[in-house]
């Protein structure tokens, strides 16, 4: 039988057909409608007598309307509710039209009218009954014979607003071919029971019972701001019950205002891991750096980029945007030109451990505000490599610091890291070693007496999602190929925080310090690590075991099983922010730092990586070397 339907399918008729088989439809409503008037009885001769003309002119409308109106050249199996809105304009008009000549016949003609109102509204609400409902028969049966319902992908449609409609329409005229909604999910108690477009509306609670009820296949969320931890409860228990999930993207990033089905993509790790987004308070943001002048250091990275498109949003006078890396910033300049206007940034190209280039570049744009984001980060590669870790991470940073007190720089935002703190690798040791330089240099006495005018300021967060080198792209990347999954040990855990809500927590805390704190973020709660990779494997539509392998290869030199961010002896203050807090530290005296951190960068040119090491270790007492070849200096 279906077989019948495609071969008709497949022969399209030719469209002044359709528009006879419309008027053939009006010539059967008004018959009807006439029928209807008369209680199915013999008509009465006077009304009789003028049947002829009725047809004749209600006919003649209803034809030269539809061709004015082009309704005949709509292919009918994809008939929409815009076709469908254009039908019901164009046979009201005509009704209308007809009873105006109607009222002309009777008022200024020979006095009696030549068809019964009743009969033009009858016939008016049916035509367009017949007209629509056969349109959307024939494009029911179409989609039914093209893919019957049981070869359909079943589909679930979390939320039953005004985006869930937008998503079953989209399915309906995209991909309705292939999908099947099923059923709308939503957390809201009063739309509980109740249909939307033919659909049922459920509540949360239900969403698992539905996806084995009618072998849901994909479950796309439509809601936008959903919370990420509803968007955790929701992916659970789809991954749970082996159903996909969807997000529906912003109606920002919809293609010329309109959804498509391709632009649905699956979910993101990332959008898990999101919290609530941050408050900021804008006004005491807008004042510290409206109109200033913003250096940012190291630019081209994941944090230094970020800082400079937020930074961006508060009218800064201009921002100069300085790294050693040419390509990634190169890209940096591209995105920048297209985005803001001409004067209101400039790109550098230059390394912050060349003291003279430095000096250059404070003395020529003469910066009111430094974020020092430029840093060696990765852990494994300064466990090889202590003496440029302390060049970078040390030198680089004290260069800086030096150079903002020298050219009174009003605030100084240097940006660490949550390895900082008890220390089991170089980089974290080098990180801390640089806080106590930073801390020491904002308490130091100038020979006036008075403190130096530059405030400095730490901050201290945990890994963020994305950036570069860091553990999600890298599980994308082995993800893409197969496999496996490599991870250092099965209890490892991090906490993790988005790159603009770290930036933007930067520069809240840049703005509130007063110089001398180091702000610690609330991180939220840290992660497994496999965890992580398992369900990343899963949101891929992928199998543990079966389509990809997770093999563990042990901690790497320097690496911790879990993140801290304050030391054991250290407590925390609140601010006015829920999400900063202010780290009480030890207190160091900047002549005895300033002399014992240059005795360490003198000890670049021996190249000695275990003499380098031994002097962090006495710098920074808590500083206990892991799963390192420097292992055996703490036993001395």
């Amino acid at each position: 039988m279906f077989n019948i339907f495609k071969l008709f399918w497949s022969y399209n008729l030719p469209r002044w057909s359709i528009l006879i088989i419309d008027t053939i439809i009006c010539a059967f409503s008004l018959t009807i409608a006439f029928a209807i008037k008369f209680d199915f009885n013999a008509i009465p001769p006077t009304d009789a007598k003028n049947l002829p003309y009725d047809f004749a002119i209600v006919l003649t409308v209803r034809f030269i309307s539809f061709a004015l109106s082009k309704t005949y050249k709509g292919v009918v199996r994809y008939t929409s509710s815009r076709d469908s809105a254009r039908i019901f304009v164009i046979i009201l008009a005509g009704s209308f039209l007809i009873y105006v000549a109607n009222f002309i016949s009777l008022k200024f003609i020979n006095g009696t009218y030549f068809i019964p109102t009743s009969v033009i509204i009858i016939d008016a609400l049916v035509s367009l009954f017949v007209m629509i409902s056969s349109r959307l028969a024939i494009k029911a049966l179409y989609l039914e014979t093209k893919n019957p319902t049981s070869q359909r992908i079943n589909v679930i449609i979390f939320g039953a607003g005004e985006a869930g409609i937008i998503t079953k329409r989209t399915l309906d005229r995209d991909a309705a071919i292939k999908y099947n909604v099923v059923a709308f999910v939503d957390d809201n108690e009063k739309k509980k029971g109740r249909s939307l477009e033919g659909i049922f509306i459920h509540t949360t609670d239900k969403l698992s019972q539905l996806i084995k009820e009618y072998h849901v296949e994909i479950v796309i969320i439509s809601i936008q701001n959903l919370s990420a931890t509803k968007k955790n409860e929701i992916t659970d228990i789809c991954l749970n019950s082996n159903a996909r999930v969807l997000n529906v993207p912003p109606p920002t990033k919809w293609i010329n205002g309109e959804l498509s089905f391709n632009q649905l993509k699956t979910i993101n790790i990332e959008d898990l891991l999101e919290r609530e987004p941050i408050k900021l308070d804008a006004e005491i943001i807008n004042n510290q750096i409206k109109g200033k002048i913003v250096l940012i250091t190291g630019a081209a990275g994941s944090i230094g980029s970020e800082l400079a498109r937020q930074c961006m949003k508060f009218n800064p006078s201009k921002i100069y945007l300085l790294d050693q890396s040419e390509s990634p910033l190169h890209e940096l300049d591209l995105e920048f030109n297209d985005k803001y206007k001409q004067g209101a940034y400039e790109v550098v190209i230059a390394d912050i451990r060349n003291s003279e280039r430095m000096q250059n570049v404070f003395k020529t744009f003469k910066p009111h505000i430094v974020f020092h984001a430029a840093a060696y980060k990765h852990v494994p590669m300064m466990e090889n490599n202590p003496s440029e870790s302390i060049f970078t991470n040390v030198l680089g940073t004290k260069t800086c610091a030096d150079l903002a007190v020298e050219y009174k720089v009003e605030k100084f935002v240097f940006i660490s890291t949550d390895k900082a703190v008890n220390p089991t690798n170089v980089m974290g040791a080098s990180k801390r070693i640089a806080e106590i330089y930073i801390q020491s240099l904002g308490k130091k006495s100038l020979p006036t007496g008075e403190v130096g005018k530059t405030k400095f300021i730490t901050t201290r967060f945990g890994n963020v999602l994305g950036s570069n080198g860091s553990v999600i792209p890298r599980f994308k990347k082995q993800i893409e190929k197969g496999g496996p999954i490599t991870i250092t040990h099965p209890d490892i855990t991090r906490y993790f925080m988005t790159i603009p809500e770290a930036c933007q927590l930067v520069i809240e805390a840049g703005c509130m310090g007063k110089g001398g704190e180091i702000f610690v973020f609330d991180m939220g709660k840290s992660v497994k690590i496999i965890d992580l990779a398992r369900k990343m494997i899963k949101l891929s539509g992928l199998e543990e075991g079966k389509d990809i392998q997770i093999i563990i290869t042990g901690l790497r030199p320097g690496e911790k099983l879990f993140e801290e961010l304050l030391e054991n002896s250290e407590n925390t203050l609140a601010t006015h922010h829920p999400q900063i807090l202010i780290g009480k530290v030890r207190e160091y005296e900047y002549h005895e730092v300033n002399e014992t951190i240059n005795d360490i960068i003198q000890l670049f040119d021996t190249q000695n990586n275990e003499l380098i090491v031994q002097r962090m270790k006495s710098i920074v007492p808590e500083y206990i070397s892991s799963n390192s070849v420097f292992e055996k200096l703490d036993k001395k």
